[in-house]
């Protein structure tokens, strides 16, 4: 589930989960492979400090918390040698150790003010040195430290949006980088001065760019990615939400005229958020002549963690409201057409997919759930056991506890009201969002009479073979065009 190594190449590191609990693991040269933990808590890690010598592990706070602290470990001993766990209700998060070997100071991010924000922890002395980065919003973590570890590298992702930043640690001086406005999904200081990054936005796939290291603006393309047709770009908006508070997502639009047929998206996770990222199938939504319209719902990560533990407890409560809301906002911009919104999603977006077409009968024309959640008291009996307590967690307790956020929280409950065409699409060995839940949502389906289909396929959470994903999503267009067709009669 984590597999890590240290800098120097000498130790190697990973987290393992069973039926006996979770354990990590180290293993060094010349040495027989070491177990440093083993409970029935979910812990994270190992991150390595650049020699090996310390292993820090990421913990719960808390039972029934998603909130996390950090635990120091001496590798070689085993004993526990440092803690940190901030403020009540922070969750502190690990970061990049120092480059240099017996250094043992560690970037990490705590979230107290309500966002992540970085800081140093010497986990030798117990210090932790804030940065001074007040004047920036949003989250904001370190990426790298340069080789002799007086600048740090910082990635600002504040709703959604990325910017880098180089902060010296000598002065406390944050300067920005003019790099291209777009998805820095990772950094790092180069061996010649320059600073790489792979970067993408919504019309260009991911590539590694090199960046000048004074100004951040880009110096050449490192390695590139095969040549796409020109695309749409996705712009930020933003809409009002019926419960108050303001929801982001991301629009494009055909060439032509609207309201459009429209393509309502709702990304995976929950925790997790929707940014300018290259989606080949976004692009062809809007090739097509779909607009497509992909919603930070509350529950997405970057709009502070208030906004993110909305739904802890409820899930599927809020976030349909904020998709429903969605779809009215862009029906009065004159976007999308009411009598044609569709919505997709994969996993919790798929789920959403499922709950929303049962919650809000006639708002949809019809919708496509791919590796989707139906009951969530059966996802947890069957999940794998690396979700099964984060599942748990996220609703509260276990079923036999919170059997009303259960129920209430699953597409299941709410089978019979569902009016328009669905297609699912699932796989038979997914551990994520296992099959038995999903088969007993579908012959509940059949059952009423529903408009409903299901393909199979035979792999876990999602498909990762090009030739497959472009089946699939042939087959997403092909039930689209013909629920349109049937509509028109």
């Amino acid at each position: 589930f984590h597999i890590a190594q240290s800098r120097n190449g000498a130790v190697t590191g990973f987290m393992a989960a069973g039926q006996d609990g979770f354990k990590i693991y180290t293993l060094a040269a010349g040495e027989p492979l070491q177990t440093l933990y083993h409970g029935a808590q979910l812990v994270l890690g190992p991150y390595l400090s650049a020699g090996g010598e310390i292993a820090v592990l990421r913990g719960l706070k808390a039972s029934g918390s998603l909130d996390t602290h950090l635990i120091a470990y001496a590798r070689a001993s085993r004993q526990v040698i440092g803690e940190f766990s901030g403020g009540s209700g922070a969750s502190i998060s690990p970061g990049p150790f120092s480059p240099r070997e017996g250094d043992q100071r560690m970037a990490i991010t705590t979230s107290e003010t309500g966002f992540d924000r970085p800081a140093i922890w010497n986990i030798a002395t117990s210090e932790c040195r804030k940065l001074a980065v007040d004047a920036l919003a949003g989250n904001i973590t370190v990426a790298d430290w340069s080789p002799d570890a007086s600048r740090l590298l910082l990635i600002q992702l504040y709703q959604a949006r990325y910017r880098l930043y180089i902060y010296d640690l000598e002065d406390d001086t944050v300067a920005p980088l003019m790099h291209p406005a777009g998805v820095v999904s990772q950094s790092f200081f180069g061996p010649s001065g320059e600073i790489y990054a792979i970067w993408q936005d919504s019309t260009l796939p991911s590539r590694l760019i090199a960046l000048d290291h004074r100004t951040g603006e880009r110096a050449r393309t490192v390695l590139g990615s095969s040549e796409v047709p020109s695309g749409h770009k996705l712009r930020p908006v933003t809409y009002e939400s019926s419960e108050g508070g303001i929801i982001q997502a991301w629009l494009a639009t055909p060439d032509a005229s609207g309201p459009y047929p429209t393509i309502v998206h709702a990304h995976g996770g929950p925790v997790d958020v929707m940014t300018e990222l290259f989606s080949p199938v976004a692009q062809g939504w809007v090739d097509h002549g779909f607009a497509y319209c992909s919603v930070n719902y509350r529950g997405s990560t970057t709009f502070g963690k208030a906004f993110e533990k909305a739904i802890w407890g409820r899930l599927g409560t809020c976030e349909v409201i904020d998709i429903a809301d969605a779809c009215a906002w862009l029906v009065a911009e004159g976007i999308a057409d009411p009598r044609r919104l569709f919505m997709v999603g994969g996993s919790y977006g798929g789920y959403l997919m499922l709950l929303t077409a049962g919650k809000y009968p006639g708002l949809l024309a019809g919708g496509v759930a791919v590796a989707a959640i139906a009951d969530w008291t059966m996802m947890v009996e069957d999940a794998a056991e690396t979700l099964r307590g984060y599942f748990q967690t996220l609703l509260g307790g276990p079923p036999a506890e919170r059997s009303d956020a259960y129920r209430d929280g699953s597409p299941l409950a709410y089978v019979e009201d569902v009016q328009c065409p669905l297609l699912i699409i699932q796989g038979r060995n997914d551990t994520r969002c296992p099959p038995r839940q999903m088969e007993v949502y579908f012959e509940r389906l059949q059952a009423l009479g529903k408009d409903a289909e299901i393909e199979w396929f035979d792999a876990g959470h999602g498909l990762f073979v090009r030739e497959q994903q472009i089946d699939h999503f042939a087959r997403m267009l092909e039930f689209v065009h013909r629920v349109l067709a049937r509509a028109s009669e």
